[in-house]
C-alpha cells in the first residue's frame, strides 16, 4: 500500500474518537496553551475535562465561570464535523498529541498543543532541524544570507524551520527549496487564512517537501498575540535558533529567547554595526549567542543529540556534525561503538589500511564524534 494511499484512506475513514473529542476542547474560545495544559493535567484526558464538574473545573487555577460554561457548552461552540471536512477538502491531517505523526520535540514544550493541523508530512529525520528566523524587513544582505545558509544546511540533510513571514522567513523557506532540501513552516493564524496572502505558493511549495503546520483552527484569522505564541513551536522544532537581522524589538528575539529556555542552542549572524536591521543580532552575540558566519560554523555548534535520529538516506545521525563526512569517514564512524572499540577491529570491519582507518580516526577526533579511551580503543560520543 503506497503512503499516498494510506493517507487518502486515513482521510475517508476520519479521526478516531480520541482526536475528536481533544479538538473540541482545544478549539473552545478564550482557552490558552496554558490553561489547557493545566485542565489536561488535572483531569488526565480531554474527555475527562469536558465531562468534569463544575466544582471539579473551578478546582483549576485560572478557570472561572465563564470558562465553566464554555467547557461545560463545549458542543455549542465547536463544529468539529466542518472543521474535519474542511481537512478533508484542503487535505489536512489532524495530530494528536501522542499519536503517530505529532512531532516527538514538542514534547519537550509544558505547553505543547494537543491538535496540529498539518499540510504535508512530518518525518522523523525532521528532529534534525535549524530554524532560521529574522525580520520581516531583511535587507539585501540578511535576505542572502538567510536563503545561502538555509541551502547549505538543507543541502547536508538538515531541515529549515521558520515561520513563512516576509523577508528572513521566506528567503529561508525559499533557500531550502531550492536545495531540495525539506522545511516546515509554523503559522501564527490558521490554515485557512494564509498570511501574507502573497505566499500561498509558498506554502504550496513548503507542503510539497515538508509540512505547514498550525495550532489554531483552520479559518482562526492571525492576531498579534498569535505569532509570539507560534514561536514557541518554531524554536520546540528545532536544534538551535539562528537569528539573521533583528532590530531591537523582533518577534525573532522572542523565539531566541524561548529557545534558550529549551535548552536549545541560540545562533546568530553578525551584521553591520550601522545596520538597525542587525542591533539585536548583534547583542544576542554580545550576550553569549554562538556567532556563525558558515553553514559548517552552525553544524559544529549543535553537538550531540538527545537521540539518534535516521536520515532519509537511512544513515543514524548522532550529532549534525555527522552530516559534513564523507563516504570513508561515515564508514570508519559506523563501525565505531558508543562503548568502548578496539581499533584492531574497525580496520578489519571496514577492509580499509590501517593507515587509513589510523588518519580517519583522527579526523573524527577532531570533529568531537569519537574520543581515544587508551591507545587502541575508541568509542562514538
Amino acid at each position: 500500500m503506497t503512503d499516498g494511499f494510506k493517507k487518502t484512506l486515513a482521510t475517508q475513514t476520519g479521526p478516531d474518537e480520541a482526536t475528536i473529542t481533544t479538538l473540541r476542547l482545544s478549539m473552545l474560545p478564550g482557552i490558552g496553551p496554558l490553561t489547557l495544559t493545566a485542565l489536561i493535567d488535572t483531569f488526565g484526558t480531554p474527555d475527562a475535562v469536558l465531562s468534569a464538574s463544575e466544582s471539579d473545573l473551578a478546582s483549576v487555577p485560572g478557570v472561572g465561570p465563564k470558562m465553566i460554561h464554555t467547557i461545560r457548552t463545549a458542543s455549542d461552540h465547536v463544529d468539529t464535523e466542518s472543521i474535519i471536512q474542511w481537512c478533508r477538502d484542503h487535505d489536512c491531517d489532524l495530530l494528536r498529541r501522542g499519536s503517530a505523526g505529532y512531532p516527538k520535540p514538542l514534547d519537550d514544550l509544558h505547553d505543547a498543543p494537543p491538535i496540529l493541523f498539518s499540510r504535508g508530512t512530518i518525518t522523523a529525520a525532521d528532529e534534525l532541524a535549524v530554524a532560521i528566523v529574522g525580520t520581516r524587513h531583511g535587507t539585501a544582505y540578511g535576505t542572502r544570507q538567510a536563503d545561502r545558509i538555509a541551502y547549505g544546511l538543507a543541502k547536508a540533510g538538515v531541515t529549515i524551520i521558520s515561520g513563512l513571514a516576509r523577508g528572513i522567513d521566506a528567503a529561508a523557506h525559499e533557500g531550502a527549496l531550492s536545495a531540495g532540501g525539506r522545511t516546515i513552516a509554523v503559522l501564527g493564524g490558521g490554515l485557512g487564512q494564509m498570511y501574507p496572502a502573497e505566499h500561498a505558493g509558498l506554502a504550496d511549495a513548503v507542503a510539497a517537501d515538508g509540512a505547514v503546520i498550525s495550532e489554531y483552527a483552520p479559518h482562526a484569522k492571525p492576531r498579534g498575540g498569535m505569532f509570539p505564541q507560534r514561536n514557541r513551536l518554531i524554536a520546540a522544532l528545532s536544534l538551535a535558533t539562528l537569528v539573521i537581522e533583528a532590530p531591537d524589538r523582533s518577534g525573532a528575539l522572542i523565539t531566541a529567547r524561548q529557545a534558550g529556555e529549551l535548552g536549545r542552542d541560540v545562533l546568530a549572524l553578525p551584521g553591520p554595526v550601522t545596520s538597525r536591521a542587525s542591533r539585536g543580532t548583534n547583542q544576542l552575540i554580545r550576550e553569549g549567542a554562538t556567532l556563525v558566519q558558515t553553514v559548517d560554523d552552525v553544524l559544529e555548534s549543535l553537538g550531540p543529540m538527545a537521540r539518534s535520529v535516521k536520515t532519509d538516506d537511512g544513515h543514524e545521525v548522532r550529532n549534525p556534525s555527522e552530516l559534513k563526512l564523507n563516504d570513508l569517514e561515515r564508514t570508519v564512524l559506523e563501525s565505531i561503538d558508543s562503548s568502548s572499540t578496539p581499533i584492531d577491529r574497525v580496520i578489519v570491519d571496514t577492509g580499509l589500511p590501517a593507515h587509513q582507518v589510523m588518519a580517519t580516526i583522527s579526523v573524527l577526533e577532531i570533529r568531537r564524534l569519537i574520543h581515544r579511551q587508551s591507545g587502541q580503543y575508541v568509542a562514538r560520543i
